[in-house]
């Protein structure tokens, strides 16, 4: 389905899904969690993937960590399938339609819908992975986009984030989250992940790129390495993405689709810049206007769901 206001999808399908079921015995009492201790100390780290189901460059990163026998020389390694009913409701002909089931998995991680009485397959995978959350030091939260546009790291606004995103390098673009203007509670606000006051390890997502290039899978392995170095678990990898300067956003502003009819002034894929004042949407009769110049424009929709987010506002820092 396209719409004129709205970028169509273009974008090749490279890397599809592939099945996963070998995976599903772990070692944990938890469906398709693996965990590995090297019996030295060390932090505990979390490599979580397939948050939304149809983000697979997370998945060719854990599977690769599983397949080539990964080993921490210190600490502790987790490495987690998440939303797995999304995943393998993947169809080829809708392959942008199984981000979700019910709930968006990235939203739900507050105690009022983790022990509410509301049932969905991602609430349920949640409940089952509060005590993986709960047991990591460290979290990589691996994404993609709908959009073939450059990959950056997103982390709620903590030093102790900013530290790690700037230690383990590229990519260059970090989305950084204030206090109070992300929708829901993501992964990476969980309970001390999220605790502005906790003064060790650190929680980051990092989109890869869109959702069914190569180039994502290969920069979610990258990634994914280099973080388990940075740490201590591996060693550093060979011929890995070298670091730049960082290009940090700050998030102003999320707006969620009240209605059918939202709609862009121009179709819309992402770091598009618009001028203070300059109308970027209609959203229900109502006007979303840039609220700052420079401000750039991050995961815009690619087709209005109400209750959904529309596009996030940004502003260079």
């Amino acid at each position: 389905m396209t719409h004129p206001a709205f970028a169509p999808d273009t974008a090749p399908l490279e890397v599809l899904p592939r099945d996963l079921s070998a995976y599903r015995q772990g070692n944990t009492g938890i469906d398709y969690v693996h965990r590995f201790e090297s019996g030295k100390p060390g932090p505990h780290v979390l490599v979580n993937a397939l948050t939304h189901g149809n983000e697979i460059c997370g998945m060719v990163a854990a599977t690769h960590l599983l397949d080539t026998g990964v080993r921490p020389k210190i600490g502790t390694l987790t490495v987690s399938f998440a939303n797995m009913e999304a995943y393998n409701a993947f169809d080829i002909d809708n392959p942008y339609e199984n981000r979700q089931l019910v709930h968006n998995l990235n939203r739900i991680w507050s105690p009022e819908w983790l022990d509410g009485s509301e049932q969905s397959p991602e609430l349920r995978r949640a409940r089952e992975l509060r005590p993986v959350l709960d047991a990591a030091d460290y979290v990589l939260d691996i994404h993609s986009t709908r959009a073939p546009v450059q990959p950056f790291w997103v982390y709620p606004e903590m030093d102790r984030n900013t530290a790690l995103a700037a230690a383990v390098g590229a990519p260059a673009v970090q989305l950084v989250m204030p206090a109070g203007r992300f929708p829901g509670t993501g992964v990476l606000n969980y309970g001390r992940h999220g605790d502005p006051a906790s003064d060790s390890g650190g929680a980051l997502v990092v989109e890869c790129g869109q959702h069914f290039a190569q180039s994502a899978a290969l920069l979610a392995t990258d990634v994914t390495l280099r973080f388990l170095a940075h740490l201590g678990l591996i060693d550093a990898p060979a011929n890995s993405a070298p670091a730049a300067p960082a290009q940090p956003f700050r998030l102003l502003e999320v707006h969620m689709v009240k209605s059918e009819d939202f709609t862009f002034t121009r179709p819309l894929l992402g770091f598009e810049v618009f001028n203070k004042g300059e109308l970027i949407a209609i959203n229900a009769g109502e006007e979303i206007r840039s609220p700052c110049d420079n401000c750039t424009i991050f995961m815009p929709t690619r087709m209005p769901i109400v209750g959904r987010e529309a596009v996030y506002l940004t502003e260079p820092m």
